[in-house]
């Protein structure tokens, strides 16, 4: 297992505009680190420059306790799965997996092993005198995989290695490549565009926009903290609700509409610096009102759009300017046009700086948080 450093990593291709600008990261040994972001916010070209593929611009890139920067991607010891699973058509599988060992100089006996190995390890032992045509396209993915695997690399790399795959496959795949993974011990960097692949497989993740890194934490710890706007709306399924409001320091409570009013407490009310602030709610913090709590502040919104999912139901609705989504658990008869009160929290809402975009708070009271493992037991 090795580590990945990038220490002021940046790359500009006309030497006047970064198109990734002041990376600083530590990828631990072991760790399934994923870079995740827009398309067009660098996250590709940031894996490319690992893997030696793309010139470095400025920064150092370690790998190991070695500088890496400088060197020919055949010398940094990792292996890499592309979008676009790059197999040989005229090779079987054997030999689409095996083809870098020959390269490698891997004596017969040993590539044969080694491929029997990975072959097993990801369902592929019948197919391994097939072409590629022949497979489906999450057989041609695994295969791909194989190939990386069998280098025996302590570092692999994958860009956005699911993407062409079919939903149901690639939840199968996310789940196979995680366990993969976690058996061999190697240290994987993945990008993706897709926030739930991040949230599901990562240890950690990277956000990057604009070449620059949002937020770097665990996938939960950064759902539930998130730094910024952009990070809150692009993580989590459906977005976090985000709003400008203004602020009524007099009686300290932010105003959202005419009827959408939050009451801030006195002690927190030192918060509120400006007369305007963001603020982001998830869709399943937006709460029915409760029958045992009568002072409890309601807000009546109308709905223009309801989706029952089966375990939950989603339905829009606008506030002020703004449309926002309220998710709920079971299957709710709400109704196209229907008048209906829901109950916004202070402790469930993040509070951004109007001016800064910097978080100033974040939700105190958090639905299904286990704090402790003693409660499961």
């Amino acid at each position: 297992m090795k580590k990945v450093e990038l220490i002021n990593i940046s790359k500009s291709y006309d030497k006047k505009n970064d198109v990734i600008s002041n990376i600083n990261v530590t990828i631990e040994p072991g760790e399934f680190f994923v870079l995740v972001g827009p398309s067009g916010c660098g996250k590709s070209t940031m894996l490319r420059m690992i893997a030696g593929l793309e010139d470095i611009t400025g920064g150092t890139l370690k790998i190991g306790e070695s500088d890496a920067t400088m060197l020919p991607p055949s010398k940094r010891d990792i292996s890499m799965v592309f979008q676009n699973y790059a197999l040989y058509p005229h090779l079987t599988v054997e030999e689409n997996i095996v083809f870098g060992l020959h390269v490698k100089k891997i004596n017969k006996v040993e590539r044969k092993k080694r491929c029997e190995d990975v072959a097993k390890m990801l369902g592929l032992s019948d197919y391994l005198k097939r072409k590629p045509r022949e497979l489906s396209g999450g057989q041609r993915q695994r295969v791909a995989l194989a190939r990386a695997i069998v280098n025996q690399a302590p570092i692999c790399l994958m860009d956005e290695p699911l993407s062409n795959l079919d939903a149901k496959l690639r939840a199968h795949m996310r789940s196979e490549i995680r366990q993969i993974q976690r058996r061999l011990g190697i240290t994987m960097i993945y990008v993706t565009h897709d926030q739930v692949e991040a949230m599901t497989m990562g240890d950690r993740i990277m956000i990057l926009h604009d070449g620059k890194i949002q937020q770097i934490g665990k996938p939960i710890d950064i759902y539930n903290n998130p730094a910024n706007p952009f990070v809150a709306t692009f993580i989590g399924s459906p977005p976090m609700n985000i709003a400008k409001a203004k602020v009524d320091k007099g009686t300290s409570e932010i105003i959202l509409s005419e009827t959408g009013r939050i009451k801030v407490p006195v002690e927190e009310s030192h918060l509120l610096k400006n007369n305007e602030v963001i603020v982001g709610i998830r869709p399943e913090h937006l709460k029915t009102p409760s029958k045992d709590k009568k002072d409890e502040v309601k807000t009546h919104v109308e709905v223009i759009n309801v989706e029952v999912l089966g375990t939950e139901t989603i339905f829009s609705f606008k506030l002020g300017e703004n449309e926002w989504l309220a998710k709920w658990n079971g299957q709710w008869s709400i109704q196209v046009g229907d008048v209906i009160p829901v109950v916004i929290n202070y402790e469930s809402i993040c509070l951004f700086d109007s001016q800064t975009e910097q978080t100033i708070k974040t939700p105190s009271d958090i639905e299904n948080h286990v704090f402790d493992k003693e409660v499961l037991i």
